[in-house]
């Protein structure tokens, strides 16, 4: 070797840094990715929760203790006819679970309209559709929508949360 000349160590400590500042660039990029996403797919679910709760809280008429329930008295209806022809009978008794004591007071003002509109609808009902629990669950939904129309012209609707079947009896 001569004097004049230099040795110059291999360069490879710089592609090491290279590679580090790579790594650390993508990991940043997919920490940043990932907490994009949880914000817009949590973030805004909670965010509409939140906006949403007073809301619900000024809509609720609904008093804070335990459910309001109005018996209905059991009554017997005649079925239409099935394949065989034969007369059939459904004696039910039924309790509506309503929102708030209000609407108890106006169910039970108005039980001659409701006994009404309760038979004329399992009047036009057959045995075999309400025989099975998926037609009693329709049949509960029919009630509801029945009983929800206002018994008053230009009236509000009814708040009927559920029924509650306590007797079902096809004969």
């Amino acid at each position: 070797m001569k004097a004049d000349q230099k040795v110059e160590a291999p360069s490879g400590g710089g592609s090491k840094k290279l590679i580090i500042i790579i790594l650390a660039v993508v990991l940043l990029l997919g920490a940043a990715g990932g907490g994009a996403a949880w914000f817009f797919m949590h973030g805004k679910a909670d965010a509409e929760e939140h906006d949403e709760a007073p809301a619900k809280k000024k809509k609720s008429k609904k008093p804070a203790g335990p459910p309001k329930y109005v018996p209905i008295e059991p009554f017997t209806v005649n079925l239409q006819p099935g394949e065989s022809g034969a007369d059939q009978y459904l004696q039910l008794a039924i309790t509506l679970q309503v929102e708030n004591e209000e609407e108890e007071t106006n169910i039970k003002a108005n039980m001659a309209k409701v006994r009404s509109r309760m038979l004329l609808l399992l009047s036009s009902k057959h045995a075999a559709e309400l025989s099975t629990p998926e037609g009693k669950v329709q049949l509960a939904k029919e009630i509801i929508t029945t009983l929800k129309d206002p018994f008053e012209d230009r009236g509000s609707p009814q708040e009927i949360e559920d029924v509650l079947f306590t007797s079902f009896i096809i004969q």
